[in-house]
């Protein structure tokens, strides 16, 4: 009997929780809390380490105590976001040059600094199940243009595939392939779920290309067209 690889997931919550549930066929999976990632060498010598945890509360020095306590032996997959195109106004993939700082540009200067065996994914806009587009408290005037969301069945299905192929390095954007507007997207859900419909000022034409990982791991979107997310 093949003894399964071992996968540790810091962060338990909207994406960490379900994928652990997932990978459990396949892998052995443990989870932990971004508050009790404690020196537990066990979960440290894990095959690879999955970080889906959010920016808040000392991002940077969690995401610098989690490189060191990792075996220097282990995969990382560090899930980050599109928020670090913010620069940009029109089609975008993995090859361009950001110019522009923040937390989440930060964090993957800092982890590529650390780690040689580093896959970050950029997440897309996460929707699915309870998250709902067009459904936001105390929001209701919103910018048009190309949505870039992606559902958690695909963020789950690609980390899944990621693991299965052995893919050890790399950046790769995680956006469903199809980009209606948001307006599209909450007019549809305004009809279909019975939310009030906001108002739209302004404009902007960011759209987030995921050909890489589609090439690489011959991807088929779960969920490709965000107006149907929610059908």
């Amino acid at each position: 009997m093949i003894d399964k690889k071992s996968v540790g997931i810091v962060g338990c919550g909207w994406v960490g929780k379900p994928l652990g549930k997932v990978l459990s066929s396949t892998f052995k999976v443990e989870c932990f809390s971004r508050e009790t990632t404690s020196d537990d060498s066990l979960f440290w010598q894990s095959d690879t380490i999955i970080i889906a945890i959010n920016t808040k509360d000392n991002y940077l020095q969690t995401l610098q105590k989690i490189a060191t306590l990792t075996a220097p032996s282990s995969n990382i997959i560090l899930l980050s976001s599109i928020s670090v195109y913010r620069e940009f106004d029109f089609e975008v993939d993995e090859s361009a040059v950001i110019t522009k700082t923040g937390r989440q540009r930060d964090a993957e200067e800092l982890m590529l600094g650390l780690r040689d065996k580093l896959v970050i994914l950029r997440l897309g806009g996460l929707m699915g199940d309870d998250r709902i587009s067009g459904k936001w408290k105390n929001v209701s005037t919103f910018t048009d243009g190309e949505v870039n969301y992606i559902h958690r069945d695909d963020v789950i299905n690609i980390i899944k595939k990621i693991l299965e192929k052995n893919i050890k390095s790399g950046i790769y954007n995680l956006v469903a392939s199809k980009h209606p507007l948001r307006s599209e997207v909450h007019k549809k859900n305004s009809k279909t779920l019975g939310l009030k419909l906001g108002t739209f000022e302004g404009i902007t034409h960011r759209v987030v290309s995921s050909t890489k990982i589609v090439k690489e791991l011959n991807y088929t979107f779960l969920h490709p067209d965000p107006l149907e997310f929610w059908s």
